[in-house]
């Protein structure tokens, strides 16, 4: 009986510690996995967010460049065809960089909406339309101001959801280290009472 309560006593500190072992394992593989995701929002946000950001910038250059160029009056016709066109190749070079990145549906929306203001502003190069062109450009100004918006806040939530999950990254941890200190504290509870079994203490001598 007493040997059957001792194996009994050792399968429920093996069972408890292999509960704790498990919830650290399981922690750790969360732990991981959340370091990824916050990895990626992290690249998102360089790669999708700041560097279209970067691109938005060179967009407005471009545009302001081509809409004080429109308004000029001391410029002839064949100069201003010239610089303009020029100022599109830059722009369509940019097309392709921001196609590349990763696009929300109202990003995808209002990029469209730029990139027809900016093939309005091709046609009407061709017919030397300088006022039109002024008024394209300024239309096409105002969507850029949209989609520098869209950036902000997505860069927000990507930031946001990268800091809920370093929280919660926090939390696991100092679980974890409660769960360590727990299972090192059953460790050395058993170990001590192994120690108080072994060790025999001597009876004090007899006085007779």
């Amino acid at each position: 009986m007493k040997d059957l309560k001792k194996y009994s006593n050792k399968s429920k500190a093996a069972f408890v510690l292999l509960i704790v072992m498990l919830l650290i394992l399981l922690g750790n593989f969360n732990t991981l996995q959340n370091s990824k995701n916050v990895n990626d929002n992290i690249n998102a946000i360089y790669k999708d967010r700041l560097v279209v950001a970067h691109y938005i910038f060179q967009y407005s250059k471009q545009l302001h460049f081509i809409k004080s160029e429109a308004e000029k009056l001391d410029l002839s016709d064949n100069i201003k065809k010239n610089e303009i066109i020029h100022t599109l190749d830059i722009i369509h070079n940019i097309d392709d960089l921001y196609g590349k990145t990763v696009l929300t549906n109202k990003e995808k929306e209002y990029f469209d909406v730029f990139l027809s203001s900016c093939k309005e502003i091709n046609k009407q190069v061709e017919n030397k339309n300088w006022n039109k062109i002024a008024v394209s450009t300024a239309q096409a100004l105002k969507t850029l101001e949209s989609l520098s918006q869209i950036q902000i806040e997505e860069g927000k939530a990507k930031l946001a959801l990268a800091n809920a999950m370093y929280n919660k990254n926090n939390m696991i941890g100092q679980l974890q280290i409660a769960l360590l200190i727990i299972l090192g504290g059953i460790t050395f509870y058993l170990l001590i009472k192994k120690i108080k079994k072994t060790v025999k203490i001597p009876e004090p001598p007899s006085m007779n």
